[in-house]
């Protein structure tokens, strides 16, 4: 007799799901595992002064982990332009949170964070992609990663210019508090790096 087969673990799926995107993602684009860790990091420093809930908190890790998981459907040579992009190839560009959501939504296990995905750069100020969202109408998690994210990219080299000193990064997230930030996220932020003396978390 024919022995009946095991539930699969869905936690294991899921994990297994995750670094293979990650691994492709990784590979193909400037995205490494330390930027990932570290806005993790940082979503999870701010969810906590927010009182986040155990659920929410683990929402935005892996928000944090799979946002750019889209750029695995974007044109190498885009994601890794030392120069500027053209119109054309910024297009391109801006149509990763759709892809990302797409193959989100495509995978039981990560359906929960496709319209994160989708929002991730949504702005502040309603001038973000791809759907001009504004104010609140963005979700928490997705302010919460604009911020970190802004930070962390500006903190690292990028292909296309040099890393800024964290001071400055600091500044350029006062400055666009209200405009491309949740301004109250963007406070919160301030305080954290202030408070722990601009080291990492």
């Amino acid at each position: 007799m024919k022995e009946k087969e095991l539930p699969r673990d869905s936690k294991s799926c899921r994990s297994a799901t995750i670094d293979t995107l990650l691994a492709i993602l990784y590979e193909k684009s400037c995205e490494t595992e330390e930027h990932s860790k570290r806005l993790g990091e940082y979503c999870h420093a701010i969810g906590q002064r927010l009182g986040l809930s155990s659920r929410e908190m683990d929402e935005i890790a892996l928000l944090a982990l799979l946002h750019d998981i889209g750029k695995v459907g974007i044109h190498v040579n885009i994601l890794q332009k030392p120069g500027a992009l053209t119109p054309g190839e910024w297009d391109e560009m801006k149509e990763h949170p759709k892809i990302g959501s797409r193959i989100a939504r495509s995978i039981p296990e990560l359906n929960a964070i496709s319209d994160l995905i989708l929002s991730h750069h949504e702005r502040w100020d309603g001038k973000g992609y791809p759907r001009g969202l504004k104010g609140e109408e963005i979700p928490l998690s997705c302010r919460i990663l604009a911020v970190a994210d802004s930070f962390d990219a500006m903190i690292n080299d990028r292909v296309y210019r040099k890393a800024m000193e964290k001071e400055e990064a600091i500044q350029e997230i006062e400055s666009n508090a209200g405009t491309q930030f949740d301004p109250r996220i963007a406070d919160i932020f301030v305080e954290i790096m202030k408070d722990t003396g601009m080291e990492s978390l």
